[in-house]
């Protein structure tokens, strides 16, 4: 950690359900991680490895079970424990939260003016003229000025996405969250996306959070990545760590740990993640066996 202190401290959480027969079902298991000042990190991992749980507990939707999750916020003053803050105090929090959902979510019923003036409109005591000029700036931050009186069924996937990071951004939030940014574009459409995210994140100075399992948008966008499998920090590091597995060839790797990576990484079908033989390491892995240097 360098001389300022993380904006967010993921502190081993540990986050459960319980299933239709009552036994609990452990999705986060020990997870920790910090995040600077300004930077981009980047969750990823396969289906059910507990992205879309972290995102919830870390927008203070989801409790934690166990450990924390402290937040060092100027718009908060003193930091902020989420495991033991009030509703009061987390209402506070989410204020300086911006979050681009997967879908967008715009609210079908009104335009995209009045989609993004939405959260001023709620948790802001400007004048209505000055909401106006507001919703201007966002929608010029994303290009997307002309289509502020077009309603969301007349958008494309990646204007809903536009319109959505304009309303995310109405706040001016210090952290924004994204959802799968680029889940349903196209190549081409999902690369403007990841452009406009690095170009926010430089204009505004914002902490950002991604979590996606679309590595080509992964590796454009990240500071530093964080890998989950099976609710565990199985690596974090920066974007030239991972790039360097990714493109290392498998047979030259010295840990299964690093074997695994490269698989999700390349999209193969064979290695620890799949063959069947190699599956007593990787329960191993995931117990911790192999995981201490990496948790």
């Amino acid at each position: 950690m360098g001389a300022m202190q993380p904006v967010i401290s993921v502190q081993n959480v540990v986050k459960r359900f319980v299933d239709h027969k009552g036994n609990p079902i452990t999705v986060l298991d020990g997870v920790t991680f910090e995040v600077e000042p300004g930077e981009t990190v980047v969750v990823m991992g396969g289906s059910g490895c507990g992205k879309s749980t972290l995102l919830n507990c870390l927008i203070a939707e989801y409790a934690v079970n166990q450990g924390d999750i402290v937040y060092r916020l100027k718009g908060l003053g003193q930091p902020l424990a989420v495991a033991s803050a009030g509703e009061a105090r987390l209402n506070e929090l989410r204020k300086r939260f911006g979050i681009l959902f997967q879908s967008g979510a715009l609210f079908n019923s009104m335009t995209v003016a009045e989609n993004v003036a939405l959260p001023l409109m709620e948790h802001s005591y400007v004048d209505a003229s000055v909401v106006d000029i507001m919703v201007t700036m966002k929608l010029q931050l994303v290009r997307m000025l002309a289509h502020r009186d077009k309603m969301p069924a007349q958008l494309s996937g990646g204007q809903k996405k536009r319109a959505g990071l304009a309303r995310a951004l109405a706040l001016d939030p210090e952290i924004l969250f994204y959802d799968e940014p680029s889940a349903g574009l196209d190549p081409v459409t999902s690369a403007a996306i990841d452009e406009l995210m690095i170009d926010l994140s430089k204009k505004l100075s914002v902490t950002s959070v991604v979590v996606t399992h679309e590595m080509d948008s992964a590796f454009r966008i990240a500071d530093r990545m964080v890998m989950l499998e099976r609710g565990r920090v199985l690596r974090m590091g920066p974007r030239s760590e991972f790039e360097k597995i990714r493109d290392a060839d498998p047979v030259t790797l010295g840990s299964n740990e690093d074997r695994l990576i490269h698989q999700f990484l390349n999209g193969t079908s064979g290695g620890p993640l799949t063959d069947a033989d190699g599956m007593s390491e990787y329960e191993k892995l995931i117990q911790g066996d192999l995981l201490s240097s990496g948790a």
